[in-house]
């Protein structure tokens, strides 16, 4: 039977970059993930806040222009609230594009990459697959996504709190908008969430999230609605994409390492509670997630497992945990309209720049890499 030191389940930005830096420390890494092309089913819009890009050398060529202006609506969609940044405040990333990116910059590290390959389980170090021999273990790294079965399979936490999203995506004929991010916040469309477009002049993202027990018709039938009169929408000049999944919004999970291995991204819950955003959390935790695995498999002392410690991770971020809370407690167009009549005054413009344009979202989960030390390359 064939050993690795690392498996790492699932193929998503978050488990190539862990499996990049894993296999920059000289473990022997191999990444399944069952999607036979990475392009395929993917569940994410790709915005990208100006945290992450401030932090980590993401591949320029593949970020679309920046976008400074959000407008917040109300659900009769009358005098948005405009918000505008004076720096680029997030850029939309051809996800289909990093994630191949992400994958050679694995494989050139030393990473194996195999797509195709759906998990089945795992115990006592042994790793099953559909239709492929088994494989031995030293660790495994859980990134399937926000309903892991890694996560299961090793008795480790798993997110409760969830909600469902769908978007549509289509590129917009030059020079007919202006970049923008608009939010809508109705619970009609959008139960415990918004509906959102986000238009970068070169392609536009129409999406809507709720929780899903409060979606009657469903998130497509919803996200067909809202499409129709979104605000800021251009025309699709071109075929349009749709996407979908989970988004777990309960905060990092508590119970996310043990001996056998541990969690990163949706499956670990790295997502911001209050605005639900996962690409910067993602990168973040497979940082530090990296570092342990190194050190542990190094060591084999158990201790250093600690400090990949969710509780410690929670406790940073209360208040995102409260406002996810009262953010979902809007379920009437009164109350929503009430919220954002909140934000239009000179105290609710201050706390909705802070939550959109500030670099809190996320809380930092360690001591940055010393210089030198590998980060996702702009070549």
């Amino acid at each position: 039977m064939q050993t690795v030191d690392v498996l790492v389940v699932g193929a998503g930005l978050a488990g190539l970059h862990t499996a990049r830096l894993l296999a920059r420390r000289g473990l022997d890494v191999t990444v399944i993930d069952r999607r036979r092309s990475l392009s395929a089913g993917i569940r994410t819009t790709g915005i990208f806040v100006r945290r992450t890009l401030d932090d980590f050398d993401l591949p320029e060529h593949l970020l679309g222009p920046g976008v400074r202006d959000v407008l917040l609506y109300p659900p009769s969609r009358r005098a948005p609230v405009r918000l505008t940044s004076d720096r680029d405040e997030y850029r939309v990333a051809d996800m289909a594009a990093v994630y191949q990116h992400a994958r050679r910059a694995a494989e050139s590290a030393g990473a194996r990459i195999l797509p195709g390959v759906r998990y089945v389980g795992a115990s006592a170090g042994v790793v099953r697959f559909a239709d492929a021999e088994p494989v031995r273990a030293r660790f495994v790294v859980g990134a399937d996504g926000a309903r892991s079965r890694v996560a299961r399979d090793l008795g480790l936490d798993v997110n409760r709190r969830l909600l469902v999203g769908a978007e549509i995506l289509y590129p917009v004929a030059p020079g007919t908008t202006v970049p923008a991010f608009h939010c809508v916040l109705d619970p009609r469309i959008a139960p415990g969430y918004l509906g959102w477009v986000i238009d970068d002049g070169r392609h536009a993202h129409v999406g809507v999230a709720g929780y899903p027990d409060a979606m009657r018709t469903g998130v497509r039938h919803l996200l067909d609605a809202f499409a129709a009169d979104a605000p800021g929408g251009a025309p699709p000049a071109g075929p349009v994409e749709r996407r979908g999944g989970p988004i777990p919004v309960g905060g990092v999970l508590r119970r996310l390492a043990c001996p056998a291995g541990l969690l990163v991204g949706d499956a670990a819950g790295a997502v911001s509670p209050l605005t639900a955003g996962g690409l910067d959390p993602c990168l973040r935790m497979s940082e530090l997630a990296a570092a342990v695995t190194a050190e542990y498999l190094r060591t084999g002392d158990r201790r250093v497992l600690s400090r990949y410690d969710g509780d410690a991770l929670r406790a940073r971020f209360r208040g995102r945990l409260l406002l996810r809370r009262a953010f979902a407690g809007i379920r009437s167009p009164a109350a929503a309209e009430a919220a954002v009549t909140v934000l239009r005054g000179r105290a609710g413009r201050a706390l909705a720049a802070r939550i959109l344009f500030g670099d809190g979202s996320f809380p930092d989960v360690g001591p940055r890499p010393a210089a030198g030390a590998p980060r996702v390359s702009r070549r």
